[in-house]
């Protein structure tokens, strides 16, 4: 079977040109057409046309296609829905903001975490996406939106961690200077709490910014609402979280969708204040995105206030994401679903 080029790093691109009796220095030349969204080798003009051929024979590229594109008429927020290569599908989005473009990427195919209130996870985990098929979702919202992308989110369809290696390995990609370079100060990645693999990341040391979905500070609330809390625990993850900025020093966020009469209670307030002030962490509220299948509602404004306001008292560090595309599907999972549920009417 053909290979990924696309997923493989300079140096393994050397090792397969070795063993083709090519010279290495090609490498960064392949490297640099790929991480510009080329997508045929006939495109890689300054190789010999031998190389072309050899390349073709060995490796595969593949451009994703876009199967729907909607853009907001509010604030120009662009959602994709990206067909893959095996006719999966999934969702990236491009929000603008004064500091620059932020794109928001998926990391799996459906996800298995089963978050109450979530569109990602209804229909469960199909699979984990491939280092290429990350890197594609960055460079082709790129490509096809015009806009310089310099921040980026692990916040779409899927857990990262449960997807460790190939979003490493991504990482490793979209950071390279031949590649897209961008910085790892400029990336966020988004977990529901999978601790296990708290330590291998911060083994890592990548100074990207680690961003937990936390959405309740208390056990009986978040069980409730994320199963990936059973058999963890906030204590826990506290401690892991403790354990990272330690390790990293890198400040942790705490997500925190404001679902009304779930988790925005005073009581909520001052429990979710008492964890962020232990570990000196950033708590970014979202207000909730409606999902048809989910029974949810966001919080009311007047819940809104006075959560804050309860924050700011005790001294937290609190932002309220601003609300994107909410004409366009802005919750994850949303287009994917659409599309899922009219593949389902045609049968």
């Amino acid at each position: 079977m053909k290979k990924d080029i696309l997923s493989l790093l300079p140096g393994e691109i050397e090792e397969e040109l070795a063993a083709l009796g090519e010279p290495k220095y090609r490498a960064g030349q392949i490297f640099t057409w790929l991480h510009k969204g080329a997508r045929s080798f006939a495109e890689m003009t300054n190789l010999s046309k031998e190389l072309r051929e050899k390349l073709e024979e060995r490796f595969f590229l593949y451009k994703p296609g876009v199967l729907r594109k909607q853009v907001s008429q509010i604030d120009g927020t662009i959602k994709y829905l990206w067909q893959l290569r095996d006719g999966n599908a999934v969702e990236t989005v491009v929000m603008q903001y004064k500091h620059g473009n932020t794109v928001c990427v998926s990391s799996q195919v459906g996800c298995r975490q089963g978050c109450a209130f979530c569109a990602s996870t209804i229909g469960g985990l199909v699979r984990g996406l491939e280092p290429s098929e990350i890197l594609d979702e960055v460079l082709f919202s790129q490509l096809d939106s015009g806009l310089p992308i310099s921040n980026i989110v692990l916040m779409g369809i899927g857990e990262p961690l449960d997807n460790f290696d190939n979003v490493m390995r991504f990482l490793e990609l979209v950071n390279h200077p031949k590649g897209m370079n961008i910085g790892m100060r400029h990336i966020s990645l988004s977990t529901c709490g999978l601790i296990e693999r708290f330590a291998d990341l911060a083994e890592r040391d990548l100074q990207l910014t680690l961003s937990v979905s936390l959405h309740a500070p208390d056990d009986e609330t978040r069980s409730k609402l994320m199963p990936a809390n059973r058999g963890r625990g906030v204590e826990a993850l506290m401690e892991a979280c403790r354990r990272y900025y330690d390790k990293t020093g890198r400040r942790i966020s705490f997500e925190y969708a404001m679902i009304d009469g779930v988790n925005d209670t005073e009581r909520h307030a001052r429990l979710l204040a008492r964890e962020a002030k232990s570990l000196a962490a950033h708590v970014n509220l979202i207000p909730l995105n409606h999902v048809e299948e989910r029974q949810f509602r966001p919080s009311t404004q007047g819940h809104m206030k006075a959560f804050i306001k309860i924050l700011e008292d005790e001294g937290v560090n609190v932002t309220v994401r601003r609300r994107l595309g909410s004409d366009v599907d802005a919750s994850c999972g949303q287009l994917r679903r659409k599309m899922q549920k009219a593949n389902e009417a045609t049968r």
